[in-house]
């Protein structure tokens, strides 16, 4: 049966734990799985730029023995030079697995109706699930632990909170959201985190006061205020969101142990300043690493294939 990745609520609890326990090894070990993927390639299908997916998936199929090709915007126009079920059944036909980068999730949702290969959600307007991978990952790796953690995040409801509060409530991990009330995260995405968290014994809360939202703190974790598409409300957003920068006064809030994460790319002085982007209890870079092996746990367990 064909697996596809597209919000992290696709997996269970005990696969998204495996995940990372995959994630984990193939860090320990470079060489692990590295003829998984031989012969296979996998298609990159991007409508929006990117740094840290497209390489990070390009380095997982080749370390994994196999091949990425890339499709960006003027190669492949979805939904206007070409219907998307036309593209999906034609891709399926070439190769082992298509990740998809695009504007609207109905637009991958659509992609993976039509497709006989795994499809894997590179980000959309909605969800950015292999971030959220690599996010937990990374708390896990310097904690030990997740379950019962708290991650605060601060800024805007968009994919990448959607993504954590998903992961959140799957792994007994509680998430704190502060955001201004205009911008709060998608209702049903947040309303089934929330339902999905208290099986797991956690709490997934939003509130509009970044200084409360703080003090509990294991991890904090911001992203920029203002995405691509968005441009045009850019100075808008600079005045709303500026009580949520997350400053050195507000990480003094927070546990003492408490890290700073960030999915980048970090726009200095906006959402966050230099000197918490850069000083001691920052993980951003090994949070960056981490998308890699992320990416190639994400590809064994969906793609399979031997891995001796």
């Amino acid at each position: 049966m064909t697996r596809h990745f597209l919000t992290v609520h696709d997996v269970t609890s005990q696969e998204l734990g495996r995940l990372l326990q995959l994630a984990k090894r193939c860090k320990r070990d470079p060489t692990y799985g590295r003829r998984a993927f031989a012969g296979k390639t996998l298609a990159l299908v991007f409508q929006k730029p990117s740094v840290r997916t497209r390489v990070s998936f390009e380095v997982a199929a080749s370390q994994l023995g196999g091949t990425a090709t890339y499709l960006g915007l003027e190669d492949i126009q979805l939904d206007r030079r070409e219907p998307i079920k036309d593209v999906a059944r034609t891709l399926s036909r070439y190769v082992a697995g298509i990740v998809v980068r695009t504007f609207h999730h109905r637009l991958v949702e659509e992609f993976a109706r039509f497709a006989s290969v795994s499809v894997i959600n590179g980000l959309t307007d909605l969800h950015h699930p292999c971030q959220a991978v690599a996010d937990l990952f990374t708390i896990q790796e310097h904690f030990g632990r997740l379950n019962g953690l708290t991650i605060t995040y601060l800024g805007d409801g968009n994919n990448v909170l959607h993504a954590l509060a998903q992961g959140a409530s799957l792994l007994g991990v509680n998430l704190y959201a502060a955001t201004p009330k205009t911008y709060r995260p998608n209702q049903a995405i947040w309303a089934e985190a929330v339902r999905r968290a208290k099986a797991h014994r956690a709490q997934i809360v939003w509130t509009d006061q970044p200084a409360e939202a703080v003090r509990e703190a294991d991890v904090l974790y911001t992203d920029v205020w203002t995405s691509m598409g968005q441009e045009h409300e850019r100075e808008q957003r600079l005045k709303r969101f500026r009580r949520f920068q997350m400053t050195p006064s507000l990480v003094r809030r927070a546990k003492r142990h408490c890290v700073v994460m960030h999915c980048l790319p970090a726009h200095r002085g906006e959402e966050i300043t230099e000197d918490v982007l850069e000083g001691s209890r920052s993980i951003v870079f090994d949070q960056a690493e981490n998308r890699l092996h992320a990416q190639k746990a994400l590809l064994l367990m969906l793609l399979g294939g031997n891995t001796t």
